[in-house]
């Protein structure tokens, strides 16, 4: 298999690597192939304790809300009226805005 290793000169003899898409598996050495070398050892460890797979999920299938305010997008769509209440808020906002100035 093949992954992605982002490697940073952070100074002389300090380089840093990184597994693309694996946040918490970032290592140090003081050359780049030593930091590539310290990757490759601590993928390693981290894949033979687990595995990393690939899942596929469909445009119609549920999946969790991660926000409760998702369900209400678009309610207002086809509503003819809604355009003049965003006018009355604005304009409420506008004269509120300038009382308290």
């Amino acid at each position: 298999m093949q992954y992605q290793v982002f490697v940073q000169n952070q100074s002389d003899q300090h380089f840093v690597a990184s597994i693309v898409g694996i946040p918490d598996l970032t290592v140090e050495g003081k050359t780049e192939a030593e930091a590539i070398g310290n990757a490759k050892a601590a993928l390693g460890e981290k894949l033979a304790v687990g595995k990393l797979i690939t899942i596929e999920i469909s445009p119609d299938s549920p999946t969790p809300e991660t926000d409760s305010w998702l369900k209400h997008i678009g309610i207002f769509a086809e509503d003819s009226t809604f355009e003049d209440f965003l006018s009355e808020v604005a304009a409420y906002r506008q004269q509120s805005d300038q009382q308290s100035s």
